[in-house]
């Protein structure tokens, strides 16, 4: 068969006593592969920043790589691509268009808010956020199983602005929204009247102005459903209860350099 005999019994041998650094790598790949089974969207960095977040246990970034490709562990997320930007329709101007998202400094700066639609089990959701564009963190959420539910958007505003009134400071606050006919309504923006909130909105069919939101959306429901097996959750409710506390105190996220959104709001001193 071509093989060398010496060869061989070399192999044979190793097979039979496994180095301590064969020893210590088949391990690392247990709980890689662990760490995949259960995120599988993530890949090799992220579960990387998981690890040492959870577990705090520090590993290369090239490490747990090789060790992916050495288990044949491939992210089953996929990667989003933006419209170009349209023609603004002016209900409120977008105070963040020539502002870098990257310069925010506070929690409760910037609160951005979205609404996206899902089917699990064969049943219709919409599921309206509210972001810290700072921290990350989901500052509220409402669910509901009925097509064109208003509440989810003003139920979760409701909740923010409960918070605002006991953690935000004296300075402003800018809430901003794509120009959906519940975030233009005159209903929707009276709530915030007595706030020291200014309205700001995206562009029309410019997801680019909310980059935040745009960008966590996409994740969301990927995790949702490759992590968090949404599609065969007996209760959605209470399968995004548990997503939200998990996004929020043990989700490492890549832009806040691989911290928890609760993590990084508390490293800043908030």
């Amino acid at each position: 068969m071509g093989i060398n005999r010496s060869g061989y019994y070399k192999w044979l041998k190793r097979k039979d006593n496994p180095s301590q650094r064969e020893i210590s790598r088949d391990s690392d790949i247990k709980l890689i592969s662990s760490i995949h089974d259960k995120h599988p969207s993530h890949g090799y960095r992220w579960i990387n920043a998981f690890i040492k977040g959870k577990f705090g246990i520090i590993y290369s970034n090239n490490h747990v790589h090789l060790c992916c490709k050495y288990a044949g562990i491939i992210s089953k997320g996929k990667h989003y691509n933006y419209r170009k930007p349209g023609e603004q329709l002016k209900k409120y101007d977008n105070l963040l268009l020539n502002k870098k998202w990257s310069s925010l400094t506070r929690p409760y700066e910037v609160i951005v808010s979205d609404m996206t639609s899902f089917w699990a089990n064969k049943k219709y959701y919409e599921l309206t956020f509210y972001f810290d564009a700072y921290t990350k963190e989901i500052l509220s959420y409402s669910l509901s199983s009925r097509k064109g539910d208003t509440r989810t958007y003003y139920d979760g505003l409701k909740i923010v602005l409960d918070k605002i009134k006991t953690e935000a400071n004296i300075e402003p606050t800018i809430l901003h929204t794509d120009q959906g006919s519940v975030y233009a309504s005159i209903s929707y923006n009276k709530l915030i009247e007595d706030y020291n909130i200014k309205r700001s909105m995206s562009r029309a069919g410019t997801p680019t102005d909310n980059p935040v939101n745009e960008s966590l959306n996409g994740w969301i429901k990927e995790e949702l459903f490759i992590d968090f097996k949404l599609n065969k959750s007996n209760d959605v409710f209470k399968t995004i209860d548990e997503y939200v506390y998990y996004y929020n105190n043990e989700r490492p996220a890549y832009s806040l350099k691989y911290k928890t959104p609760i993590q990084f709001k508390t490293e800043q001193g908030f």
